[in-house]
């Protein structure tokens, strides 16, 4: 038997959650067939079979949330090879053919089930309604003894009825204007504030001074409002949950601040251009501005390596390494798959490697090394339009760049106008670890390099 284990699907990750099995027990399975799908804060993904054979277990059920390494199921190597679902019992071992088997004892009908009993509809006090003020002044009327209101000729609405008894008004006295003499909230209103004027001025007469001081009577309580819409209530994906649950831990960790760096990106853009037609027909995909600055950037970091650690206790740990972690949206999330030794790669290289790393990440492909590691993010929020942003830090990392849209725009250049590219480069850092000037220095390094983009990629 062959052990079928939760991965590991990132360094901070110590549980997953299994959400579908694409093989039932007993059927066949091929070595790196996929086998189940798990959803983790990090990736949405395939696992595939570690082995040839027969699923004869399934430990884990859909939906369960278990931790790393637990066994979810077993393969039996060699069992049952091209067997179809049907020609192994599902979840039995050591049982006889279905030839063999002994017929099942007939089952007893089930005895008819009691009549449901009445539900008795829960009691709901109603809220204590307030009192207000109408624009002429209080409502005299006490509404502590609501009575039922007087009918009148002609029909009334649920809300005219409704409100005649809430504010104890005798319809009787209320004048209609609509038709056929029918009274509407209109109507009440107009009486109410009427009755309230009444009341204010006779309230300001010797007569009524002269009495003794009685309490203020209760003011009638607010208008019925209409109800508002139902709305849809849903639970979090299992990637949305942890993702929300990570980035408040985030911010808790870290002490984020940004800084944000107007960059021409003239130089790059030509290139591109000259380049993208033959760069598409030669690879097969675009040439955009990210491997420009993912390049860029890891150059920027042999300068200042304090940008690719992180924080441990105490102690900052320095790596050897610069593995570049690219913010990939999903339709359901988001995903950081990482660039390993990007320093080492060209333009070219860091192309192909985000156009295969992006593609597998929507197609939910991604193996468990390939998101995690990252000792530096980059996130291009400039695909989507935006100029810039504030991005929040990948934990443990201590920085991550943001990649502005490439927008023209006119710059002055020698007291002259221009029209130039330009983008917004936006770096959250820890401010625990880097200060503003490195910040800023990290950044103005990324820049230059930018602006004076001189290297040819073909």
């Amino acid at each position: 038997m062959i052990d079928v284990v939760m991965p590991q699907m990132g360094e901070s990750i110590v549980e997953g959650t299994l959400t579908k099995w694409l093989k039932k027990a007993g059927e066949h399975v091929e070595r790196d067939e996929p086998l189940f799908e798990i959803s983790t804060d990090k990736v949405d993904t395939e696992i595939p079979a570690p082995a040839a054979g027969v699923l004869k277990e399934v430990l884990v059920e859909e939906g369960k949330t278990v931790a790393i390494s637990t066994v979810v199921g077993r393969i039996e190597e060699g069992a049952g090879n091209g067997a179809s679902a049907t020609s192994v019992p599902a979840l039995t071992l050591g049982a006889t053919t279905p030839e063999a088997a002994p017929a099942p004892a007939a089952a007893k009908p089930a005895p008819p089930a009691p009549p449901p009993a009445a539900v008795q509809e829960p009691f709901v006090a109603e809220p204590r309604k307030e009192p207000v003020a109408s624009s002429a002044g209080p409502y005299p009327i006490p509404v502590a003894e609501p009575q039922q209101p007087v009918a009148t000729d002609g029909p009334l609405s649920p809300l005219v009825r409704k409100m005649a008894r809430e504010y104890n008004i005798d319809l009787r006295q209320v004048k209609g204007t609509g038709a056929g003499g029918r009274i509407s909230k209109q109507d009440l209103e107009t009486y109410m504030s009427a009755q309230g004027a009444k009341t204010m001025a006779q309230a300001t007469t010797p007569a009524a001074a002269a009495q003794p001081s009685a309490p203020a009577p209760a003011a009638p309580p607010p208008m019925p409002r209409a109800q508002a819409p139902q709305a849809r209530v849903e639970p979090m994906s299992i990637m949305r949950s942890k993702i929300a649950e990570h980035m408040l831990a985030s911010k808790r960790t870290s002490a984020h601040v940004t800084t944000v760096h107007k960059t021409d990106l003239t130089k790059v853009a030509k290139l591109r251009d000259r380049h993208k037609a033959e760069f598409q027909q030669r690879y097969g995909y675009s040439l955009t501005y990210l491997p420009f600055v993912i390049a860029a950037t890891v150059e920027a970091i042999h300068e200042y390596p304090i940008l690719n650690a992180s924080i441990e206790g105490s102690n900052i740990i320095y790596h050897n390494e610069i593995n570049i972690g690219i913010a990939v949206a999903l339709e359901n999330g988001l995903i950081v798959p990482v660039i390993r030794n990007a320093d080492e790669k060209n333009v070219l290289g860091l192309q192909r490697s985000i156009v295969d790393l992006a593609t597998r990440a929507r197609s939910r492909q991604l193996k468990a090394d390939e998101v995690q590691g990252g000792t530096f993010s980059i996130t291009n929020f400039g695909s989507f339009g935006s100029v810039f942003a504030t991005p929040i830090i990948n934990q443990p990392q201590v920085a991550i760049l943001g990649v502005g849209a490439v927008e023209k725009q006119p710059v002055v250049i020698d007291d002259a106008i221009a029209i130039r590219s330009v983008a917004y480069l936006a770096l959250t850092f820890d401010h625990r670890l880097i200060d503003g000037a490195l910040a800023d220095q990290f950044t103005g390094k990324v820049k230059s390099i930018l602006e004076n983009w001189s290297r040819e990629i073909l």
